[in-house]
């Protein structure tokens, strides 16, 4: 990457909608969609004995609160999960990107843990209520702030597992953080 290099610029919402309405394949209540970590509706993360097979040991329930799905620590107090709540709306203007560093933080840590009777690395399971847009865009977020991919590379990478669909809102939030990854690189290139 020089100077010279145009500006990266991210597919735009139009772009990614396309592509993430074209070829669409039902997929289940959850689907693991990176290395121990899975995404998931609301049906999946009320099932209890589900969740101990899959060896989730950290959820995100990304539709926290009352009028959302209303599990939180109590419900999932017979089991020995840590519990992480973001209170979001699947809303067009609900701005999500306050979320994304302090949930892929606590993403990457709980990826990081190694179970001691297991020396497994931890299981995380990112829900919301249908597991297509809350959940989708804070997985995405975390891949790209975590894991250094592009926007594009993170959908295509978690498409490839699940049937996705992040609200237009979402992605245009999610094409300013890839923006705000790529200067951050580009700045580090250039020291």
């Amino acid at each position: 990457m020089s100077l010279r290099d145009p500006p990266y610029e991210p597919p735009s919402v139009s772009e990614l909608q396309e592509f993430l309405l074209a070829d669409r394949k039902p997929t289940g209540h959850v689907n693991q969609v990176w290395p121990n970590l899975y995404i998931g509706n609301e049906v999946a993360a009320r099932d209890k004995g589900s969740l101990h097979s899959l060896g989730i040991t950290h959820i995100v329930n990304a539709a926290q609160g009352r009028q959302r799905v209303n599990t939180g620590p109590r419900f999932y107090r017979d089991m020995t999960l840590d519990y992480y709540g973001v209170e979001a709306d699947d809303a067009i203007d609900f701005i999500l990107s306050p979320f994304f560093y302090p949930t892929a933080r606590y993403i990457r840590a709980a990826l990081d843990i190694k179970k001691l009777w297991h020396l497994s690395p931890g299981r995380v399971f990112v829900h919301c209520l249908m597991g297509v847009s809350r959940s989708a865009t804070l997985v995405l977020a975390f891949l790209m702030i975590a894991e250094g991919l592009t926007l594009k590379e993170a959908v295509a990478a978690v498409r490839s597992h699940r049937d996705i669909c992040p609200n237009s809102g979402f992605l245009q939030q999610l094409r300013s953080l890839d923006k705000g990854l790529e200067r951050d690189r580009r700045r580090t290139h250039q020291l």
